[in-house]
């Protein structure tokens, strides 16, 4: 028998909402401590709400909970930024690819990258180009896959948020999100994806970069290996 799951109370899911905002908009940095009486305090709940919601926020990576310590932003390093990106790398442009030899609508992107070119201020743009990705993937025809991409979105997205806290470049990440959905929408299966595996990859390589030698061998698989982190770019 199928369990259904549990739906989060509607205060929950509030806090949950706005404390992933912050985020992953940077307003929230990582190791940054996140305390429960304050937080209820500025969203006008009792503790219970925010122990809730932290506790979710730790199921998928984006706070870490210690004995300790408390609860605190996750940090990003190389491994971390290597470990989510090659996840996104073997799955993310396979996905692109099967949703446009179904023949999947891509309004939903087409309107996400509207979105972030007329956004006001940076966590409306950031915030639409996460959808922009997402609407790329989600139509592939396998939910299994869909879900398995969505299950690393919040971490990418952590990533990008540190790295574009450093060195901003929205104008570079959004003419590639161009040509990604040009070619989609041109129903060009395999140049999309493959502009697509580009665009995150040179992401790793800038955001994190490493020896030379190294990048040259992983270049054209999207295997990329970091060293120390040093943010340098955008946000894919």
């Amino acid at each position: 028998m199928t369990s259904v799951p549990t739906p989060i109370p509607s205060r929950t899911q509030f806090v949950l909402d706005a404390i992933k905002r912050r985020i992953l908009t940077g307003q929230l940095t990582p190791g940054q401590a996140l305390v429960e009486a304050e937080l209820a305090a500025q969203f006008g709940v009792s503790k219970t709400p925010v122990r809730e919601a932290l506790k979710t926020l730790a199921g998928t990576g984006l706070v870490v909970m210690n004995q300790y310590k408390g609860v605190t932003v996750r940090m990003v390093d190389a491994d971390m930024a290597r470990e989510v990106y090659d996840v996104r790398l073997l799955l993310e442009p396979e996905a692109l690819r099967r949703a446009v030899r179904r023949g999947a609508s891509l309004d939903t992107a087409r309107d996400a990258l509207s979105r972030a070119d007329a956004a006001h201020d940076t966590a409306e743009r950031s915030l639409a180009n996460r959808e922009f990705h997402r609407a790329l993937y989600l139509p592939c025809g396998n939910p299994l896959l869909g879900r398995m991409l969505d299950e690393v979105r919040d971490q990418a997205a952590l990533v990008s948020a540190v790295a574009w806290a450093a060195d901003p470049s929205w104008e570079r990440e959004a003419a590639e999100h161009r040509e990604i959905l040009r070619l989609a929408l041109d129903g060009d299966a395999d140049g999309a994806a493959s502009a697509l595996h580009a665009h995150i990859a040179s992401f790793v390589r800038r955001a994190f970069p490493s020896d030379t030698s190294d990048t040259e061998d992983t270049e054209d698989t999207g295997e990329t290996e970091v060293a120390a982190p040093h943010a340098q770019e955008g946000h894919p």
